[in-house]
């Protein structure tokens, strides 16, 4: 049997979708049951990590993101928080100067965990699902130290990240039928007992 991981750059995958907008209803993205759009009869899925972090100066947005995980921890996925930074960043037009955030450590989360696993033999196949080359030298190191290990990696919707393909193993693409057949109930049951549900955000319909 074929052990096989997921790595899942959340915040690469959520900007796939968010930047088209018939895509925002996918957002409700059961990341178990997605990843199973991408294995065989013969695999079994060992674990799947969800990398991401918190908008923390927006309360809704936050809201919104912790529903989610806490919908994709019932499905026993393992989640690893990175974190914003406020950073200056200048204009290339105006060459003004303006605060934004920006999104830390997900891309060193993901190259940690990725060769940690490997050194651990959890898996015998890691599949990764980000678009974000700066994972590539994680993914070589990987491959150097551990020859035996196959690793391959899924495209998000409307991406092409050429570099990723060739540094992996092999490749597949996130098709709009996949996230279609991925996306957890409008209400999801967490307590009978107490009538405490988990629904898909309103934005995201």
């Amino acid at each position: 049997m074929n052990r096989v991981s997921f790595f899942i750059d959340g915040f690469n995958v959520f900007h796939a979708l968010d930047c088209e907008k018939s895509y925002h209803k996918y957002k409700w993205l059961d990341y178990s049951a997605l990843a199973k759009c991408f294995v065989s009869s013969r695999d079994t899925i060992a674990d799947i990590f969800y990398f991401t972090a918190y908008a923390e100066w927006s309360q809704d947005k936050k809201m919104r993101h912790q529903l989610l995980i806490r919908a994709l921890t019932m499905k026993g996925v393992k989640i690893v928080l990175g974190k914003f930074k406020l950073r200056d960043k200048e204009c290339r037009l105006c060459r003004r100067t303006y605060q934004t955030f920006e999104e830390k450590q997900t891309d060193v989360n993901i190259s940690v965990k990725l060769f940690q696993s490997a050194y651990d033999d959890t898996f015998d196949t890691g599949i990764l699902v980000t678009g974000d080359s700066d994972i590539v030298p994680a993914i070589r190191a990987v491959k150097e130290s551990f020859p035996a290990k196959r690793i391959g990696v899924v495209i998000p919707i409307g991406r092409s990240a050429e570099d990723m393909k060739n540094a992996c193993d092999f490749h597949m693409k996130m098709k709009e039928k996949h996230l279609r057949d991925s996306q957890f109930p409008d209400s999801i049951v967490i307590d009978p007992a107490k009538s405490i549900t988990l629904n898909r955000p309103a934005t995201w319909k």
